[in-house]
């Protein structure tokens, strides 16, 4: 009897077992031999011929912290087939060790309901973002809407995500997505461009060429979602990040390298609200403000940077997507996001049709509020307001790198703000 079932009770979205899971997150079956076998049922509901090219990699053993649903992510008939031959297994090793070893005991196993349970009350959820700033004469809150979730994702998951991007980065330079799917602008200055992966629907950014102005091409096809990112949208509807009624249809995933940015902007309204971003590889702030100002390449001034930590789900919603623009300064390190997005059914592409996996997805029914908040340093129920006066940003402090000097008044780019900080602009 092989090793391939050991880890059957340590499933996750990032927990592969070797020749014996069908239905996880990537949609494959490693080899024996090294090699990859696709899913032919998650192929098939994806739609995408691409999943055959995926990679190997490496099947990481899960702690318990690392464990994750199974529900949606194995086939029952597999699963059992999985649990008998680890019966035989065990029951082998038992009779070996019955000669030296008395009493066996054994390792308590969690159902596959605890164990999401447990990872679903692990998750760190921020809620009460404020920043207050003059607007029409009114002071507003900027922030309302804005919610960090943190938890969702495992290592291990994350390095799986993280790897299926880099297999479609490659297969995007080789020609083997849709044109307007894959996107590399060519880098004419620090700062300028990013790798793009559209999915579901194609975005336009700016007037083209054409005249088309900023939304969604309804008649320029694009690759539908794949399996992979069809799971990760189940995981974020049922773990209370984003509500049932706004599954995300589409995605782009952005891949930076250093020095790469997004100037200022808000969404689109071809998209509804509230749409969310999952941060990869290394962690950057991203600026809110109503009114940001462009300093230089990659640099931008603004009321308020939010820490990205790895792994975290920025959710945008409200005054935070529709009052605030929001952008990321020129990063200091390679970095990867997948911004999920549902679009207005008005927008969708032409001959566009609903994957049917997403439809009629639920919450899992647990308590959202109990699970670990995040905490300010002493100062949850004791707010401090500050007014700052204008300044120039240049008048803050230097630091040696010069990609890490972004200009926010008030603020540190690095560290996360603090999280119960009243801030304050009275400017126009």
């Amino acid at each position: 009897m092989n090793d391939n079932c050991d880890n059957c009770d340590t499933n996750s979205l990032g927990s592969w077992k070797d020749a014996a899971e069908t239905n996880s997150m990537g949609s494959w079956k490693d080899g024996t031999n090294g090699g990859s076998e696709p899913d032919q049922e998650a192929s098939a509901s994806s739609g995408l011929a691409f999943e055959s090219h995926l990679a190997e990699t490496p099947s990481p053993r899960m702690s318990w912290a690392d464990m994750a649903q199974e529900d949606e992510l194995e086939e029952e008939g597999e699963e059992e087939q999985c649990k008998v031959n680890k019966q035989v297994n065990d029951g082998v090793n038992v009779l070996k060790e019955e000669s030296s070893v008395s009493k066996v005991v054994q390792k308590p196993m969690l159902s596959r309901e605890e164990r999401e349970h447990m990872r679903f009350m692990h998750v760190r959820r921020k809620k009460d973002f404020i920043c207050l700033e003059k607007i029409k004469g009114k002071i507003v809150n900027i922030l309302a809407g804005l919610e960090l979730h943190e938890g969702i994702f495992s290592a291990a998951e994350q390095k799986r995500i993280v790897d299926f991007v880099h297999t479609l980065n490659e297969m995007g330079t080789k020609g083997e997505l849709k044109e307007k799917t894959y996107s590399a602008p060519k880098k004419w200055m620090r700062g300028k461009g990013r790798i793009t992966i559209q999915f579901g629907c194609c975005y336009n950014y700016a007037t083209d060429k054409n005249g088309n102005p900023p939304g969604i091409l309804q008649n320029e096809p694009v690759d539908p979602l794949p399996h992979l990112f069809k799971v990760i949208i189940r995981r974020l509807v049922k773990w209370h990040v984003l509500p049932p009624t706004c599954v995300p249809d589409s995605c782009i995933v952005n891949i930076y390298e250093e020095g790469d940015c997004i100037p200022p902007h808000i969404d689109n309204h071809d998209f509804v609200r509230p749409f969310c971003t999952v941060s990869f590889l290394s962690e950057c702030n991203i600026v809110f403000g109503s009114n940001l100002k462009v300093v230089g390449a990659g640099e931008f001034a603004g009321s308020i940077p939010i820490a990205l930590p790895v792994g975290s789900v920025l959710v945008l919603n409200g005054n935070a997507a529709d009052v605030a623009k929001h952008c990321v300064p020129a990063v200091p390190t390679k970095r990867i996001s997948i911004t999920f997005r549902k679009m207005d059914e008005s927008k969708r592409p032409f001959g566009f049709v609903p994957e049917p996996d997403l439809q009629g997805i639920q919450p899992l029914p647990y308590d959202a509020e109990k699970p670990k908040i995040f905490k300010s340093d002493g100062l949850a129920k004791k707010q401090r307001v500050r007014r700052e006066p204008k300044m120039d940003g240049r008048e803050h402090g230097e630091r040696s790198d010069a990609r890490s000097q972004h200009h926010y008044p008030g603020c540190y780019q690095r560290r996360p703000t603090d999280k119960s900080r009243v801030r304050v602009n009275l400017g126009n």
